[in-house]
């Protein structure tokens, strides 16, 4: 019996995480749950699972969450804000952290896991985007596996297991398109915050989802994957798949191509983050290869999707400067889905950001959180000057 804590559990992830523990009862137990705003969801999670330990975004989320469980008469106890989070991903109860949290506020949550020894199943982008040369460092330290649940690292880091990294020539990550792929960048002026929502294949969180429109999704997973496979800029690639059956691909010194295919269903990455070096039986339809049709791939343009070039801008120039791209893309996200700027402006307020930061020093967490703060406070101003 494996006992996990879901950070992030009433989001995308972490709902489907809980689908997994429901499936595999005797195998995983939840013991911590932490949840930012959904509290009804949260409320329900709670009467089910039982856990020891939830934390919530506020204290006074924490206090109305404490009356309501005692009412109900259940004992878990009630923790908040970043410290709940890090006192949960440190728990000697916790065997595997699942952190599913959206943003940078998944940083020192990652490092406390850790830190601690966990196993840290990695569904959060900025996290790694911000600090992976410290939680790698940490990693390495400590002995705590870095699981990816991110299908598309999911699928590479199951792919190089046969492969000796001198071996491997390219890796590509595999894009939708998301919901505006043929559509020219000029007519993007005017669409809607429900509009790039409407992504045609995954269901996934807000923030997530319109870093899939962007393609910056993409960007944040380039950096993703130099740091879980170590690999350099110029050989991680992103390739478009409209129809998300392959997920990633790695191309060897002798030309050849290792694919790895599946449904999209986070179910799959998830139960393998949890399982691992194992697999459980996941009970969902397998990929038919007779019904499956038309494969197809497209280059993925950097004029039309400069969020890649920003990413690997950003990768090059390393140190801060990662952590500095995906927090001024966060804010620009959030201004956009508050309708205070326009679609292409995601993109454009981050490569303004990036353009002003005229200090780079080396990792540390305390450079990474004055490099976040900093980015934070410049995008804030930009949007608005721009309003």
């Amino acid at each position: 019996m494996k006992t996990i804590a879901i950070l992030g559990s009433t989001g995308s992830i972490g709902r489907n995480t809980l689908k997994i523990v429901r499936a595999f009862p005797r195998r995983v137990k939840v013991v911590g749950l932490a949840a930012g705003r959904n509290s009804p969801a949260l409320r329900k999670q709670i009467e089910e699972f039982r856990p020891r330990w939830v934390a919530v975004g506020s204290e006074e989320r924490a206090g109305n969450l404490r009356r309501y469980l005692k009412e109900k008469n259940l004992k878990t106890r009630i923790l908040s804000g970043e410290k709940g989070l890090q006192t949960i991903a440190e728990n000697p109860a916790v065997e595997e952290v699942v952190l599913a949290v959206s943003g940078s506020v998944g940083l020192k949550p990652a490092l406390a896991a850790l830190r601690a020894g966990k196993q840290l199943a990695l569904a959060n982008k900025e996290a790694l985007v911000m600090g992976g040369e410290l939680l790698m460092r940490t990693s390495r330290k400590s002995g705590a596996p870095i699981i990816p649940v991110d299908s598309e690292h999911s699928a590479l880091f199951q792919l190089l297991k046969g492969c000796r990294r001198e071996d491997v020539r390219h890796l590509f990550l595999t894009a939708s398109g998301g919901p505006f792929l043929h559509r020219s960048r000029q007519s993007l002026r005017r669409v809607s915050p429900e509009a790039a929502l409407a992504h045609p294949i995954w269901k996934m969180g807000r923030k997530v989802t319109i870093d899939s429109a962007t393609l910056m999704n993409k960007g944040l997973e380039i950096i993703e994957a130099h740091h879980l496979f170590q690999m350099e800029a110029d050989r991680i690639k992103v390739i478009i798949h409209p129809q998300s059956r392959v997920h990633a691909l790695v191309e060897l010194n002798d030309g050849s191509l290792l694919a790895h295919l599946g449904i999209p269903d986070m179910r799959i990455p998830i139960s393998y983050a949890l399982s691992h070096p194992h697999r459980w039986g996941v009970n969902l339809s397998p990929l038919s290869l007779s019904d499956l049709g038309e494969l197809s791939f497209l280059p993925a343009d950097e004029r039309k999707y400069p969020a890649l070039r920003l990413a690997y801008a950003a990768l090059r120039m390393g140190k801060t400067m990662p952590a500095v791209l995906s927090v001024a893309n966060e804010v620009a996200v959030d201004a956009f889905l508050n309708r205070l700027i326009s679609f292409p402006q995601i993109v454009e307020l981050t490569d303004r950001v990036m353009g002003r930061r005229k200090e780079n020093p080396p990792v540390s967490l305390e450079t990474i959180e004055a490099a976040a703060d900093w980015a934070r406070e410049e995008s804030g101003r930009i949007v608005q000057d721009w309003r």
